[in-house]
């Protein structure tokens, strides 16, 4: 709790639908270890506004995947660099939170440090420096005070190079995705109980949607020939809707798409197995032990680039935590209805494949969490004990 009368003024930005849900939780947790002596500026999405933030500009605009596919939004993206800064200028925090993001975030922050404005900069997820760019690690305390991570392995690349990092937890372990009711999301659409359902996630980026949509849409139609009694739900974020809307405008598939949040974790939870970019979204139903393979597809030269400064082995979380396949990992040409089909088929099965999934998915939860506070109250009383500092 604070002692001052004087609301707390918080910057926020998160410029992704992952970081907008993180943002929304940390503003709950401020809220809360405030006595709601807090205000919140900056830039947010849909969970973020409902809870009482103003966005500058809609998120959808960063929204952009792929080192090629980022080139012909450069100029909008430095204008609202520009109109961020300002804006940070104009009013004043106490404090400016960054969530994910980093290409963006970074700017934002190298932009106040030359200002010298004074105001504590933290950062919130850490880039993946040990799957990439590994001297970004080295520079990061020029721009940010604090950094704040989601994975127990990270500070450990941040700390010898003058950086505070501190591991808050990881958020998806208290996403309200664990305490869904499948039963009630299928009363709600009145989905029979004979029917299997697939979630189909292709992602929240229009570079990601536009390549992975059509592909899982065919394999959708694949697993249908096999078996008439699937069902498929794709849960979209408002980033990405209206292009969903359109590109799957006029299918014969029995498929319903679906917008909120709420009913987004319903369908998880009523699901028999998912199909899924690669994202937070696979350790999302890693928590709920929904069975699910990763498929993603880049352009060619971002992919020639990616395989030139990339040094991991796996590109799925849960994979990487555990320093082992568990979840299968379409990628690239890999990337097909036919290889989808045969791996979803597989995990319905419930035979080994789908045992090493639960078994792994049991080791991750564990992982991800860090004391008895959740994540996101971790992560408000580092917030809070800067601005007293």
């Amino acid at each position: 709790m604070t002692t001052s009368n004087k609301k707390l003024k918080i910057y926020l930005i998160a410029g992704e639908p992952s970081g907008d849900l993180l943002g929304s939780r940390l503003m709950r947790a401020l809220r809360g270890k405030t006595g709601s002596n807090v205000e919140f500026y900056g830039l947010g999405g849909d969970t973020m506004e409902a809870e009482g933030l103003a966005p500058l500009f809609d998120i959808s605009d960063l929204a952009i995947m792929g080192l090629v596919e980022v080139i012909p939004s450069i100029p909008k993206v430095l204008r609202h660099i520009r109109n961020t800064v300002a804006d940070i200028v104009r009013i004043q925090p106490d404090i400016v939170v960054t969530i994910d993001s980093w290409s963006f975030c970074a700017r934002v922050h190298k932009a106040l440090r030359k200002l010298k404005t004074g105001i504590p900069q933290v950062h919130y997820v850490a880039p993946q420096v040990w799957a990439w760019k590994k001297k970004r690690a080295k520079t990061m305390y020029k721009y940010i005070d604090s950094l704040m991570t989601l994975l127990p392995q990270e500070p450990k690349y941040f700390t010898p190079y003058r950086l505070r990092a501190d591991f808050v937890g990881h958020p998806v372990i208290e996403s309200e995705a664990v305490n869904a009711d499948g039963e009630a999301f299928r009363k709600q659409h009145s989905i029979p109980a004979n029917k299997r359902i697939i979630s189909i996630l292709p992602g929240s980026r229009k570079t990601e949607v536009s390549k992975l949509l059509p592909i899982f849409m065919e394999s959708a139609r694949r697993l249908l020939n096999k078996d008439p009694n699937f069902m498929f739900v794709l849960p979209t974020v408002k980033t990405v809707s209206g292009m969903v809307k359109e590109m799957t405008k006029g299918t014969d598939l029995p498929l319903l798409i679906v917008e909120t949040q709420a009913e987004r974790y319903g369908a998880f939870k009523a699901s028999s197995a998912a199909i899924a970019a690669s994202g937070t979204v696979a350790l999302e139903l890693a928590i709920c032990k929904i069975p699910h393979l990763i498929a993603y597809k880049v352009s060619k030269l971002t992919a020639f680039i990616i395989s030139k400064i990339m040094h991991i082995q796996y590109v799925n979380l849960t994979n990487i935590m555990l320093g082992r396949c568990i979840v299968p990992e379409l990628l690239q040409e890999h990337c097909t209805a036919a290889e989808i089909t045969a791996n979803t088929l597989e995990l319905l099965k419930q035979g080994s494949l789908f045992e090493r999934e639960m078994q792994g998915f049991e080791e991750v939860k564990g992982k991800l969490s860090n004391g008895n506070q959740t994540p996101s109250q971790n992560a408000a009383d580092i917030i809070l004990e800067m601005i007293k500092d």
